[in-house]
């Protein structure tokens, strides 16, 4: 759906990288890296992105690196357009009013790093039936076509889990309001 609106797809694949999660920084190289692109294409399309406002740049050493910038108008708009295109926002809508005792949400994988993927990762904190869980993974995963892989554990595993030396990205999707 979103390739029609935006045809580039370099353009596509840094919206996912910066605007899903706005703690994402990198620079030119290692987005060549990992999306297996020119350095021209995507040096282009992040000059237009920086020169919009909705890319901020700093120099580290002799390495230019990006991120997004959460203070420009239209951050939000984009941050939602981009769960809605991944799906998100109706995962969490649904399963969050379905499952109980539920206190976190948590996303990771290749989404939680800005990369596109073909399974969504999710980590589930609280007291919940996994059964039926299962069951709503189920469902989403036929109206998304992606897989879902998830896990459940509790506080004390996420303590664990969201130590700093961890090389995981783990990007809270949803939190309680107990």
């Amino acid at each position: 759906m979103i390739q029609t609106l935006i045809s580039s797809k370099t353009r596509v694949k840094l919206l996912l990288k910066f605007f899903l999660n706005s703690d994402t920084k990198s620079y030119l190289r290692n987005l060549e890296a990992e999306f297996g692109e020119s350095t021209n294409a995507i040096r282009l399309e992040l000059n237009k992105f920086e020169k919009a406002g909705m890319l901020l740049s700093e120099m580290e050493g002799n390495k230019k690196y990006f991120k997004a910038n959460v203070k420009h108008p239209l951050f939000k708009d984009i941050n939602n357009i981009v769960f809605k295109y991944i799906g998100l926002d109706w995962i969490v809508d649904y399963v969050v009013q379905k499952l109980g005792n539920l206190e976190k949400v948590y996303l990771t994988g290749s989404f939680a790093n800005g990369l596109d993927g073909k399974s969504i990762d999710l980590i589930f904190v609280g007291t919940i039936n996994e059964d039926f869980l299962e069951e709503l993974c189920q469902k989403v995963k036929k109206k998304l076509r992606k897989e879902i892989s998830y896990k459940v554990i509790d506080n004390e595993e996420l303590i664990i889990l969201l130590k700093p030396d961890t090389r995981s990205k783990y990007l809270l999707l949803w939190e309680s309001e107990k």
